[in-house]
């Protein structure tokens, strides 16, 4: 029986990591778009053209960062 326990408890941890996998194909693509849409906001309410731009650029930065900080942790998590 502790096998089995053994054996849930490391699919468990799999699935995990497979999820984890999901949240770096998307954490640009998700930035980019969360920043689009603020920066559109701003620019449409300041009637200005550039926070678009920099909305976008912020969300690819802060894309970067959730892949860096998830990928860090994988690599803490192997050793």
């Amino acid at each position: 029986m502790a096998d089995d326990s053994g054996n849930k408890k490391q699919g468990l941890k799999e699935y995990v990591k497979a999820e984890s996998m999901i949240q770096l194909a998307l954490a640009i693509p998700a930035g980019c778009v969360v920043g689009w849409a603020l920066g559109s906001w701003l620019d449409h309410h300041f009637h200005t053209q550039w926070m678009m731009i920099a909305g976008i650029v912020l969300g690819a930065v802060a894309g970067f960062l959730q892949i860096y900080r998830t990928a860090a942790g994988f690599l803490k998590d192997d050793r």
